[in-house]
């Protein structure tokens, strides 16, 4: 649903021809039904009108609004196909809409599955309708004080975040590792990226007007999702479950489920009662040996699979890990070097 939406709101989003044609509109005091497809499901519900077949501009568009009836466009929004057409949809499809014409773009929208816009004259409000999904454009100030909002929110997010993996990085070195401190970790990513959505449908709804938004955002979510996987990589023993569709069952929850953290626990594939958050687990190592430099992750596979999980890595010797198929003397070197430096860095960045 939110990726459609998002969809939506880059196609109508300020900057658009079809964002300029809609404010003519909407500036004229004028109403417009817009159906944007003229496939044989919509052609079975229009009656009259008459044919235009020209390209799509915002002019022509706002000069067809003055005309009773609705405009079609094109499935790709290239070409004005007809106009002062009437639509005649299943009345017997249900609406929430109290209005004749944003009732019969409602409907239109369920019945088709095609996209339709409509402007309310008297409220001077565009609303989008795809199928079942509605979706009310909002004043772009409003959008913009939101998505500054939603800002700030992330930038909290992402440092409660590195810190929650900065702590959970120092114990896997120390290998004390508990459960508690991995589903904290999961659960600080998988907030961080609730965030990141909502910003995106912001983004997507300012258009032209969200460039120092995206700036923002580019900086604080870099490696969030990546990193993410990489830890239910490293402690998930629920085999029949690769990690990106178990970031999906936890990304699909309530708010509520998130906050529990034994949840996350047993998505993993843990079982246990109240004292489940206790348990300690180990590391493979995937997430740690990706901080390692022009390491090939086919490499690292070979390296787990070889050691089993990090402790034995980290007590590896040169000579240990130059057995390991794809590694040399110097990627040997090169491996210890780079986990002694992270591990350097850890203590100076726990302790700022």
């Amino acid at each position: 649903m939110e990726r459609q939406i998002v969809r939506i709101l880059r196609l109508v989003a300020p900057g658009t021809p079809l964002r300029e044609g809609l404010e003519h509109i909407l500036r004229s005091k004028s109403g417009a039904l817009i159906v944007f497809g003229d496939t044989d499901q919509v052609k079975e519900i229009a009656e009259g009108g008459f044919l235009v077949n020209a390209e799509f501009s915002a002019a022509r568009l706002y000069e067809l609004a003055k005309m009773d009836g609705a405009i079609i466009v094109s499935q790709d929004g290239k070409r004005i196909v007809a106009a002062n057409t009437q639509l005649i949809p299943d009345l017997s499809i249900p609406s929430s809409e109290t209005g004749i014409r944003h009732r019969t773009a409602e409907r239109v929208a369920k019945q088709t599955g095609t996209l339709v816009i409509s402007i309310s004259q008297r409220r001077g409000v565009i609303t989008v309708y795809k199928g079942s999904t509605k979706y009310v454009l909002r004043d772009l100030e409003v959008v913009l004080a939101k998505a500054n909002q939603a800002v700030q929110t992330l930038e909290k997010y992402r440092t409660v975040l590195n810190q929650a993996v900065v702590n959970l990085t120092v114990l896997e070195f120390e290998d004390a590792v508990t459960l508690f401190e991995v589903t904290k970790a999961i659960q600080r990513t998988e907030m961080t990226l609730r965030i990141v959505k909502e910003i995106e449908l912001y983004v997507a709804e300012l258009g032209s007007e969200s460039r120092l938004i995206v700036m923002q955002v580019e900086e604080l979510v870099t490696n969030i999702e990546n990193e993410g996987l990489l830890i239910i990589q490293d402690y998930s023993v629920a085999e029949d479950k690769p990690p990106k569709d178990i970031l999906g069952i936890i990304g699909s929850w309530p708010a509520e489920d998130l906050l529990d953290l034994s949840l996350i626990a047993r998505v993993l594939g843990f079982s246990g009662g109240a004292g489940i958050l206790e348990q300690v687990v180990s590391p493979r190592g995937y997430r740690i040996l990706s901080r390692i430099p022009r390491l090939p992750f086919p490499v690292t596979e070979n390296i787990v699979r070889t050691f089993g999980n990090f402790s034995r890595i980290l007590q590896a010797s040169i000579e240990e890990l130059d057995d390991v198929e794809g590694i040399g003397e110097a990627r040997a070197r090169l491996i210890k070097e780079g986990l002694k430096r992270y591990w350097n860095q850890l203590l100076q960045d726990r302790y700022r």
